[in-house]
């Protein structure tokens, strides 16, 4: 089955807001979005019909959402554009190069990484506030205990 965006200039955020797809590469940024801006402006372009084949993706986004308590807004004919850039940055071999011992970022961190481009602040709070953990390196930021988990 392939989901369609069907979003073509909007996103739905966690407050249930339609927000126009003005989104811009400061305010990533200050999210504390890590990605450069040609690579930012080429996933924002993506989004626009795009088609999710990859039902790994799809559950493994829909699971992070529920654990976080974010609402999706899934139909079976279209699907949340924070899944569809999720699939999307999953698939971004230059996003997925790092540092840890198996050289791709976690999929919480791709999954904020997606909140932040969309800019949809409350969706990233609880994404943060339920993985962001005290330990040897953080899922999303890969901080080390006491730092911020931006």
């Amino acid at each position: 089955m392939e989901y369609n965006s069907g979003m073509e200039d909007i996103a739905i955020l966690e407050n249930d807001e339609i927000a126009p797809a003005g989104y811009t590469y400061e305010q990533y940024k200050s999210l504390g979005g890590k990605i450069n801006r040609y690579d930012y402006q080429s996933a924002l372009d993506r989004i626009q019909g795009a088609n999710i084949s990859n039902k790994t993706s799809i559950l493994q986004a829909e699971s992070m959402a529920k654990n976080a308590g974010i609402i999706l807004h899934n139909t079976e004919s279209n699907i949340d554009p924070r899944i569809i850039l999720y699939g999307i940055l999953c698939t971004d071999k230059k996003l997925a190069k790092d540092q840890n011992h198996n050289g791709q970022k976690g999929d919480q961190y791709i999954f904020a990484e997606a909140l932040r481009i969309l800019e949809d602040t409350d969706a990233l709070s609880k994404l943060i506030e339920t993985y962001h953990k005290a330990g040897i390196h953080c899922p999303i930021c890969s901080n080390v205990p006491g730092e911020e988990c931006r």
